[in-house]
């Protein structure tokens, strides 16, 4: 199996007045993969919707962890956090939906104390 280390990861503080800097990152990122106007704020939505997924959940006083891979011509982010009893997000609900329609992937992990929402975009761009 092979260790894969995200090209840039971001920690902030698990709470919401920081959101600001990982929606400002990820569309700084994608703008150097060359990718649209559209998708750049897709993947700013998507990042956000992550991010409202997890956050409820979060260990008070946790950090939010950020995880970007860098692809040719795509972007993948991982939204983590330690929680106390972390729970799978509905699939059913508006969130998900969002996520699904604004991404090329969407998946969301329960590891031991950590909830996960990981998603991937590929640029639209047809050259």
């Amino acid at each position: 199996m092979v260790d894969i280390h995200p090209d840039v990861q971001l920690r902030i503080p698990a709470d919401s007045a920081f959101l600001a800097v990982l929606r400002t990152a990820t569309a700084g990122l994608a703008a150097r993969l060359d990718f649209t106007l559209d998708d750049i704020e897709d993947l700013r939505i998507a990042v956000d919707e992550a991010c409202a997924m997890v956050l409820p959940q979060a260990r008070t006083g946790s950090d939010l962890t950020c995880s970007f891979e860098l692809g040719e011509r795509s972007l993948v982010v991982a939204v983590t956090a330690e929680c106390d009893e972390p729970r799978q997000p509905s699939r059913d609900g508006f969130a998900w939906t969002v996520l699904a329609a604004l991404t090329s992937t969407v998946s969301a992990e329960v590891d031991g104390d950590r909830l996960t929402i990981r998603l991937s975009r590929s640029t639209t761009d047809v050259e």
